[in-house]
């Protein structure tokens, strides 16, 4: 009988399609992916992965054993999130919140120290991150997300609206004529985020002077004179040394969704934080009912 262990590390590779992604999928080193992936090629008597240089490719049995580890994790999950449900004690858990960083300290900070108060028994978690954390396998129970998911067995409620501009600093502005700006912006792996797309719109054949992997990075340089970036209200408010760099541009408005598994809605300590942080998800219309996808889109 092939382990569990062996096969949940080769639905790991199926997904990330490497070594080093799959260990960081699960938090494990890459050489015990590859190990457990050799096992399990020997239990079964088949060759799984075509190796061909750093990525991986399934072969045909690797599909098959591939579709049938993703629905065992799948239901192993669906077991986890019954059993949070069900727990003797639910106002004494922890509760991770997936949620973009700068959002996070801007944002998350006053509600979840308030909720310490009255339910002291709630651990928060939060996990600054530009990925897009699993629901389904509750690597978070609750996500805030810049779009509204379309995939997955979501439950999901939009908690405000965040418009981004292009900013910089009043001393950087005054000294560099419009046709001088320099850009700052984020790596090109987000060209294709929204905000980014509305950044490289305006270039006008200038020139992006930087580039900055986090949204803290750019207000940095955007605060050291660097150039003009877009950034988000809740990065922008309350900085004096800041300054609309064209006001007659209209801003972009970006929807904050708050998003958690359907299963997972109703388990007392998640409930009490979806109520800390926005209106309560119940109407029908808020939920994503699709099947989720297999492989990396499968991320909720």
């Amino acid at each position: 009988m092939a382990d569990w262990e062996d096969l949940r590390h080769f639905a790991a590779l199926a997904e990330a399609g490497s070594l080093s992604g799959a260990a960081r999928l699960i938090g494990v080193e890459h050489a015990t992916i590859a190990r457990r992936v050799a096992r399990l090629e020997a239990q079964t008597g088949r060759k799984l992965v075509d190796r061909r240089g750093r990525r991986f490719r399934l072969t045909i049995e690797g599909e098959k054993i591939a579709r049938i580890a993703h629905a065992m994790e799948e239901t192993a999950a669906a077991v986890e999130r019954a059993r949070v449900g069900w727990q003797a004690s639910p106002l004494i858990a922890e509760v991770t919140i997936s949620a973009p960083p700068a959002y996070a300290t801007a944002r998350l900070a006053r509600p979840l120290a308030e909720l310490r108060r009255p339910y002291p028994g709630i651990r928060v978690r939060v996990i600054g991150e530009t990925r897009h954390a699993s629901l389904d396998r509750r690597e978070a129970d609750i996500a805030i997300r810049l779009s509204r998911p379309t995939v997955g067995d979501l439950t999901c409620v939009k908690v405000g609206e965040s418009q981004f501009r292009l900013y910089g600093s009043a001393s950087y502005l005054e000294a560099t004529p419009t046709e001088a700006w320099e850009f700052v912006a984020y790596d090109e792996t987000l060209d294709a985020a929204p905000q980014q797309a509305r950044l490289l719109a305006l270039l006008g054949g200038r020139t992006i002077g930087l580039r900055a992997s986090t949204l803290e990075m750019q207000l940095a340089f955007l605060l050291a004179n660097g150039g003009v970036g877009m950034l988000p209200d809740f990065v922008a408010e309350g900085r004096d040394e800041l300054v609309v760099a064209d006001p007659d541009e209209p801003p972009l408005t970006r929807e904050v969704w708050l998003v958690v598994h359907t299963d997972m809605k109703d388990a007392p300590a998640i409930r009490a934080v979806i109520d800390c942080l926005g209106p309560r998800p119940e109407r029908t219309d808020d939920q994503v009912q699709h099947a989720p996808s297999s492989g990396a889109s499968r991320r909720g």
